[in-house]
């Protein structure tokens, strides 16, 4: 996908939450207040500090704030080791999109089972339940993902 397919993407995914089914709950980390967040502004982001649950699943979150117009966007990459156990399904007031970087992830949503490789997108609008995991039990695999909706 190039730059202007996924420029394309972008106000169809912005109007998602609003088009989307209400949630069907909260995710144990929905649940708590949310906290006020930075209103972004147009620039440069790099990846930060590594963040991990767990040792086979590793982010960098590159930006999480607000845009206008009240939305949330945050953006992290994910490597994820040979046979890095499946996150918990969860599900959340925003939509989220995974671009595969490298080898092959299963992506579930709404209760469908995709396989997704390098170069696939995944999308789960607001409130789908949703996990992510490698396929592989012997290459690693990498998703870059972009989430939007309101605050939460």
């Amino acid at each position: 996908m190039n730059r202007r397919d996924f420029s394309a993407l972008l106000p169809m995914l912005l109007a998602a939450p609003a088009l989307a089914p209400a949630a069907k709950g909260q995710s144990a980390s929905a649940a708590a207040a949310p906290a006020a967040l930075p209103q972004l502004a147009s620039g440069q982001y790099v990846w930060g500090a590594a963040s991990s649950a767990q040792p086979t699943r590793i982010s960098h979150r590159f930006v999480l704030g607000m845009l206008p117009d009240n939305l949330r966007v945050e953006a992290h990459v994910t490597f994820l080791a040979p046979g890095a156990p499946a996150e918990p399904i969860e599900h959340h007031k925003h939509s989220e999109m995974w671009f595969v970087r490298e080898g092959t992830v299963t992506l579930m949503t709404a209760g469908v089972v995709h396989t997704l490789k390098a170069g696939d997108m995944g999308l789960a609008i607001a409130g789908d339940d949703h996990y992510i995991t490698n396929a592989s039990k012997t290459e690693p695999a990498s998703y870059f993902v972009i989430a939007v909706g309101p605050p939460e």
